[in-house]
Parts: C-alpha cells; structure tokens; sequence
C-alpha cells in the first residue's frame, strides 16, 4: 500500500514540474517585461496569461533570434499598433494594429500576399501573371473548415480553442495574440486588425499592449512581428480647448486682443461615446473678475477689456447615468427614540436614474494687448505727373486706424471680384505718433481692382477694401471712382492667404461678388514692387515710392 502511494506522489510531482516547465502566454507575451502587480481585475473576453501556450504550433523566439530573418520572404514585416488613448475610466479604449510588408508586397482581395505590378524589386512581376509571395488560396483550396491534415493546417489558436467560424475565413491567414493586465486576446485577421477594451476593470495610470503576429505556415504558424503601444486610463475626462480671435495674428501664442471677443470651442476626447447620454456642463472662470459662467454649450466667447495677464480656468462635469444597485434593507443602530427601518440608496439624478460625476479640467494663461482694432481708408487721390515722368498711374491712400500702432503695411491687389489675387506686398514701417500715413502705390496698367490694405503687428492685423478704377497713366488721364469699402475687419469673408513679408504671416483679403464689382466705379490702387527680387512678376515697374515726408 505505501508502495502505491510513493508511486502515486512520484506522479503528482513529475506533473508538477511538467507544468511549471511548460510556456505560458505570460512568458510569450510580457516580452521580458515584469509587473509588480501579481492579480487583476478580469477583462470582459479576456484570459488569464497563466494559460499554457502551444509553444509546437506557434514557436516562440526571443529578439534577435537568426530565424526572424526568414520568416517572411522578400524582408521584415513590422507591425504597428495605434491607440486612442486616454481614455475616461468606463469607456472603451481601442487599438488598431497594421501590417507593413516589405517593398511591393500588398494583401490581394483574397487575403493573399502578392508582388505589385511594375515594381522595381525583385522578383518582378509578370504582365501576365500574377507572382505570389503566400498563395494561402491554394494551401487550403482543398480544406473544409476542419483541420487540413493533408496539407498540416491548423485552425486553432495558441491555447488550444478554435478559430471562430464565419464567411471570409479563408482570408484570414495572421493570428494576432494582444497582452494586457495579465491577460490575453486572441483573434485572426488580414494585414491589419482593430478591438476594442472596455476600462471599467483597468486601474488608472499608464499600461502597455503588447501584440505578436503570427502568418500560416503549412506545419505551424510562423512569428512574423511583435509591436506595443501605452495607453492611458484616466478618471479626468481629457479636453482640449481651442481658442480664435477675430484679428489676432496668432492664436497659438495665446495672445489677445483687447475689447474683442475671444471664442472658446471645447472638445472633448472621446471616441467611444461613453458620455453621449451624459449631462455635461462647462464652468468658466476667465480670471478677470466677471466671476463664474456655466454653460451648457461646448463653445461660448468673452470679451477682455482690460490689458494684462490673466489665468482661464474651466471645468467639464458629466453626470452619466449607470445602473442602480438594488435598494436594500440595513438594521439601524437600536434607539431608545426611534426603532424603524431605513433603507440605502443610491444618489439620483433629477431623471431618476443612478449616476456618477467626472471631471476634466483645462488652465491656461493668457495675455492681453489693445491690438490693431479697425482700418479705414479716408481718401485716395491721383497724383498728377509730367509727361516725361508718366510711366505709371500714381494713388496716394491715405489710411488710419484704431488700437495700436501698426509695424507693417500690405496691400493686396485683386480683380474686380475680389476672388483672383494679381500680387501682394508688404513692407514694414514706423508709425510714431498717431496711427495715421498715406501709401503711394503706382498702377502700369488701366483698369478696375480690388484693393485691400492691411495694417499689422507682432499680435494683431486689420484691414479695409475698396473697388477703385484707374483710366491712365498721364497727366492728361483722369482717374475716378468712389470708395467703396467692403469691409473694415481683418478676416471677414476672407478668401485667400498670403506670406507676408518678414514674419510670413497669413493675410486674408475680403470677397467681392462679381455683380457687385461690375456695379460699382472706384479708384483703384496696388502696392508698388515687393522688392524686385521677391516678387519679379509684379506690373510695377518702380519700387516704393517715398520722395515725401509720411508716405508709404
């Protein structure tokens, strides 16, 4: 009888140490990386990595392992895994992992791996024929869906459990295994892949994913590539906040103009619609002492009318609605005054549903400055010439502003319809006093234009238009007009975007409808040469002309 049950226990033992010699997913997939974290929460669809791995039907291979060199032919497929994270704790985070072949190599309509056509890298492909890399068609051509064992095809995963049957699993030849919080997923695909984990069970902070690619082979699976990504669960709800500026020059360096309003759009990252049936709400504070504003509405505006530095401050609330726990009688504590029962619940909200509250916060510091507010054009006149001097039509635009004082000046010169811009060009100049200088422009050809005349500096521009005609260039020509300004405002129904000069900033003319222009006489005018060797194209023959105190 002893002798049976020393028998007996050589057996448990030799099974015992079979086991822990056996692969796990775990030693597959960590990809020597090791948690401190030895239990976690289940994953919905997800298992334990303590799993034994088919280690005869997927080989594993550690990196920089000789026979990664030939497992593909034609090169090294390298895999690349993408994410959407952060992700709000409770939402779905999802990943998509892409297959990259080598040069030439594309997945046909069948899932096979073929040679482009008319590709340099050898072999080249036939006119006539198609070349295959893998021809997975013909291995299993002859297979029904139970395992080929004429041609050694397997349809099972790494731990044992078969492929799941569907139409198009012919085309399905990479077996993708992903690895998180000490668990797996198992799935096939073609050369790319996406899922979805959703992050109740996930705790907060950085994790990584890890995947490995597998290819059919005829006896077993081949490794072909290995690829991770971080993602991110957060119980702050990640938001982005976008800010524009009528006539600032740069929104980017959060900059201002005051006494204009500023437009604050919220966006809120969430791609797997976890907060769509929530009831979110933005509470602004803009630092100037207007005091807390709530909206309801991702996008709201505000109006700084002092200079200065100020912090914004906002704060997004979800309430999200979630299943209630059932109410459940609790014994109060025994009193001599009162010996009911009371029940617990949940908090609800006024729709009578249970919820939980998340929070996403954004600060953001932001300055300040008064900014070019308002250009207009107060009077163009002709300037009369000899006749030995009259090559061009000379315009002197006299040009004020409101806000401060400007550091450059460009002038845009269209067609009659504002929409087809003939040149540009921008010079800087010094205003000293007050915001008001007269730019000379001459014209080589008559005609009717569109002209926009824009005042800048570091943080703000601002324009005005006019539809102007020009008869001549002679003292003997006449030119008329009046002015018809079609609009005052930087970047009002703009329609194009010019470098300007120096600082190579974006400037937008106004439009001007084709039946308005041909309605309207003005007299028109164009920035003389943006220095001939910037714009050599130009009509004007002469630079800039300055032979007079305070013009342009």
């Amino acid at each position: 009888m002893s002798g049976v049950r020393h028998h007996l226990g050589f057996l448990l033992l030799a099974q015992a140490v079979l086991c822990a010699a056996a692969t796990r997913f775990q030693d597959v997939l960590s990809h020597g990386r090791t948690s401190p974290v030895t239990s976690y929460k289940k994953l919905q669809g997800w298992t334990s990595d303590q799993n034994k791995w088919n280690e005869k039907l997927y080989p594993f291979w550690e990196e920089g392992d000789p026979r990664w060199k030939d497992c593909w032919k034609g090169g090294r497929v390298t895999a690349k895994l993408d994410t959407d994270s952060p992700a709000l704790v409770g939402s779905n985070v999802n990943f998509v992992v892409t297959l990259q072949f080598p040069k030439c190599q594309k997945e046909d309509s069948d899932g096979n791996i073929i040679y482009e056509r008319n590709c340099t890298q050898d072999p080249p492909a036939s006119q006539d024929q198609q070349v295959y890399v893998y021809n997975w068609t013909e291995w299993i051509d002859n297979c029904g869906w139970e395992n080929c064992t004429s041609n050694h095809s397997h349809n099972v995963f790494p731990d044992g459990r078969p492929f799941p049957y569907y139409p198009g699993w012919r085309r399905r030849n990479f077996v993708y295994v992903f690895h998180t919080f000490g668990q797996y997923y198992q799935t096939t695909g073609r050369s790319s892949a996406m899922f979805s984990v959703n992050t109740a069970n996930i705790t907060l902070g950085k994790h990584v994913m890890a995947v490995s690619v597998y290819r059919r082979g005829h006896s077993a699976y081949v490794p072909i590539a290995k690829a991770s990504a971080v993602y991110v669960v957060t119980d702050k709800i990640p938001i982005f906040v976008s800010m524009f500026q009528q006539h600032d020059r740069n929104i980017s360096d959060s900059i201002f103009i005051k006494d204009s309003p500023i437009t604050f759009d919220v966006k809120i990252h969430d791609p797997s619609h976890y907060l769509n049936n929530s009831a979110i709400s933005y509470k602004w504070n803009f630092g100037d002492g207007s005091g807390l504003f709530v909206a309801s509405s991702p996008t709201t505006s505000h109006t700084y009318t002092l200079q200065g530095n100020f912090t914004l401050n906002l704060t997004v609330q979800a309430i999200i609605p979630i299943p209630c726990r059932p109410v459940t009688p609790t014994a109060p504590l025994p009193t001599s005054a009162d010996s009911s029962i009371t029940l617990e619940s949940m908090e609800d909200n006024p729709d009578g549903g249970c919820h939980i509250y998340r929070n996403g916060y954004y600060r953001n510091g932001i300055s300040v400055v008064e900014g070019i507010l308002e250009v207009n054009i107060i009077q163009m006149t002709s300037i009369q010439m000899t006749e030995s001097q009259a090559e061009n039509a000379l315009v002197d635009f006299v040009v004020t502003c409101q806000g401060s004082l400007p550091t450059d000046v460009c002038t845009v010169v269209s067609d009659p319809t504002c929409q087809v811009s003939k040149s540009v060009v921008c010079d800087p100049i010094v205003v000293t006093d007050e915001c008001l200088l007269t730019v000379r422009r001459a014209f080589e050809e008559p005609g009717t234009y569109c002209i926009n005349i824009t005042l800048g500096d570091d943080t703000s521009q601002a324009l005005a238009s006019a539809l102007i005609s020009v008869n001549g260039g002679s003292s003997s020509a006449t030119t008329e007009g009046v002015f018809i300004f079609l609009g005052l405002l930087a970047v009002f129904a703009a329609i194009g975007a010019f470098v300007l000069y120096k600082r190579y900033k974006q400037y937008k003319p106004i439009e001007r409808s084709a039946g308005q222009a041909e309605n309207q006489e003005g007299l028109t005018a164009y920035f003389s040469n943006f220095k001939a060797i910037f714009f050599p194209s130009s009509t004007e023959r002469n630079p800039l002309l300055k032979s007079k105190p305070g013009i342009v």
